[in-house]
């Protein structure tokens, strides 16, 4: 008889192990789920991840100019592995004075023997800088098609809001190109 009561209890606690493993499966799938929105509000109030914001010409013409401060504003441009591009920056960097309108661009080329759609992802370092550094243009916004060598200046208009926290006098400007030409197919 004992073994029977250590047989009824051995299955009561498997059965007690198999719920709690079942729960944290759950609890994976949910947390999993739910990373996408967590990331992009974590995004929002850092600014990490190049979360920057976006604004309409008029708001940024109705900026005050702060003409007695300067910020130095690097741009940098990068590929993803999988790129057969050239991508570059027209500028490396340039001295801008925040609540003033600037323009630059950044050159593109198709290097691969067939056409490609590539998307631009941006980043603001550092992270504080990012949520007053406003962009009214750029190729950023939506993917970008490029016919096979087909080669394009992309533009970037953007103004670093007169809000800038004082300590920050250097904001990086990153671009990362990936391709997503299989995706945007699907779609």
């Amino acid at each position: 008889m004992p073994e029977l009561v250590n047989s009824h209890e051995r299955k009561r606690l498997h059965a007690r192990l198999i719920a709690k493993l079942g729960l944290v499966v759950v609890g994976m799938f949910g947390f999993g789920f739910a990373m996408v929105p967590l990331y992009d509000v974590f995004c929002d109030l850092t600014g990490l991840n190049g979360k920057t914001g976006r604004m309409a010409v008029q708001d940024v013409e109705a900026q005050e100019i702060d003409e007695n401060r300067t910020v130095t504003v690097q741009f940098v441009a990068n590929l993803n592995q999988s790129m057969h591009w050239e991508f570059q920056p027209a500028d490396t960097e340039l001295r801008v004075h925040p609540g003033r309108l600037y323009t630059t661009s950044f050159y593109a080329r198709n290097k691969a023997g067939h056409d490609m759609i590539g998307r631009a992802i941006p980043s603001v370092a550092p992270g504080q800088a990012a949520l007053h550094f406003k962009k009214t243009e750029c190729f950023c916004f939506r993917r970008q098609a490029f016919e096979a060598g087909e080669g394009r200046d992309m533009p970037v208009r953007f103004m670093v809001d007169t809000k800038l926290p004082e300590g920050i006098e250097t904001i990086t400007l990153a671009y990362t190109f990936f391709d997503v030409t299989e995706t945007a197919a699907l779609q």
